[in-house]
């Protein structure tokens, strides 16, 4: 990094700082699906619990110098499959952080889980650890459909899975779906809809499946529908959700009122988060105006190595990168925010985006409004074209 980027301009000061999140990857799955560009690892016939969560604490340690005194307002265990670890493991790592910083008294705990990895004893052991949400990775309730995703759960786990949340006390849950499937069509997206709408998690994230770099359906294309089929498949499952009370919120994101995750609010806001574990990210800002991006070693072998650090590497973001960075998130929003968030969170002034935002506007991809930074519907469509005014 040069000497350049370590130094912001006088009088770019943060009126406070953001909100605070806990990032905890845990890198092991049973096995590796082939639209997954995830930094996921097969896990072996044993996994080194107890030496993660040392790692992980440890790693944490050396983050302490920039958030003491900072409460975290969300954690989220992401993956891989966060609950192949157990509920000890869970508990312990929680206990060792809450040590280390405090806890919000309204906090949002996330574990990512897949219907395979259900236990009914095992889910009431994570919630009483103090996990109160749920991320259920579905992607399809259709036999088909899940072979040719490679998962490892069938429909009718699938199912379960979210009576057995119920069942454990997780009144909030989120389930994963994905849309433009191999050989979908419109009335398999919507039935997949259907189903998961009839088991009411409180939320439900919808997304396209797209193919990734460095992933096996990169290298072997399915045969993916239409665009008009897709296109079909969008329309008609915004408006169902809509029937049923889920409001979208985010290009992919639907919740009951009052039940978005508030975790990806904090990203989509443009708040800090620590990211600990192995491939884990991190943002954090400084009074002064610095904003630091860090990124951890990504293979679970390196990371476990004590001759080894746990950060690969880090950014201190230009400030002429700035508006680019913030409504790179605040535009997935579908009501986006308050003007004045963007100075709140990067120290510059809200003229600095008027050149751009009249232009974006004036194509109507940027709603005309002086006290929100939001989208049109049509911005949304077209997001990258959008955020391409405020490159400099």
């Amino acid at each position: 990094m040069s000497e350049k980027l370590l130094v912001q301009p006088a009088g770019l000061i943060l009126p406070e700082l953001p909100p605070l999140s806990l990032y905890i990857h845990i890198p092991w799955c049973v096995r590796k699906c082939p639209y997954c560009d995830f930094n996921s690892h097969q896990a072996g016939p044993t996994l080194p619990e107890d030496e993660y969560i040392d790692a992980l604490l440890a790693d944490l340690d050396q983050e302490m110098h920039a958030v003491a005194g900072r409460p975290i307002s969300t954690i989220f265990f992401g993956g891989g499959t966060p609950s192949l670890f157990s509920a000890a493991a869970l508990g312990r790592l929680l206990r060792g952080v809450e040590q280390r910083i405090p806890f919000a008294a309204d906090i949002e705990i996330t574990l990512e889980a897949n219907p395979g990895t259900f236990e009914q004893e095992k889910f009431k052991a994570y919630r009483q650890t103090g996990i109160n949400r749920l991320s259920i990775g579905v992607q399809s309730f259709q036999p088909a459909k899940l072979e040719k995703l490679g998962r490892i759960h069938n429909g009718a786990e699938a199912v379960r899975a979210a009576d057995m949340a119920r069942a454990a006390g997780f009144d909030n849950f989120n389930m994963d779906l994905m849309h433009g499937l191999p050989d979908q069509s419109l009335d398999d997206a919507l039935g997949d809809l259907r189903q998961a709408i009839e088991l009411a998690p409180t939320h439900l994230s919808w997304y396209q499946l797209t193919v990734e770099p460095n992933t096996v359906f990169w290298n072997q294309p399915p045969e993916l529908p239409e665009d008009d089929i897709l296109w079909d498949i969008q329309e008609a499952g915004q408006a169902l959700m809509a029937e049923h009370g889920y409001q979208q919120y985010e290009v992919s994101a639907y919740a009951q009122p009052g039940r978005a995750a508030r975790h990806n609010l904090n990203y989509w806001r443009f708040g800090d988060f620590i990211g600990i574990g192995a491939g884990a990210h991190g943002k954090l800002s400084f009074p002064d105006g610095r904003i630091l991006r860090t990124w951890k070693t990504r293979l679970p072998k390196d990371y476990l190595n004590p001759a080894k650090p746990f950060k690969a590497g880090e950014k201190l973001l230009p400030v002429d990168e700035l508006p680019f960075e913030f409504l790179m998130n605040a535009l997935r929003l579908t009501q986006g925010v308050e003007a004045e968030l963007f100075t709140q969170r990067t120290g510059l002034p809200l003229a600095q985006l008027a050149q751009a935002r009249r232009a974006a506007e004036q194509k109507g991809l940027l709603q005309v409004e002086a006290d929100r930074l939001a989208a049109t519907p049509r911005g949304q469509l077209f997001l990258n074209d959008l955020l391409q005014y405020f490159l400099n």
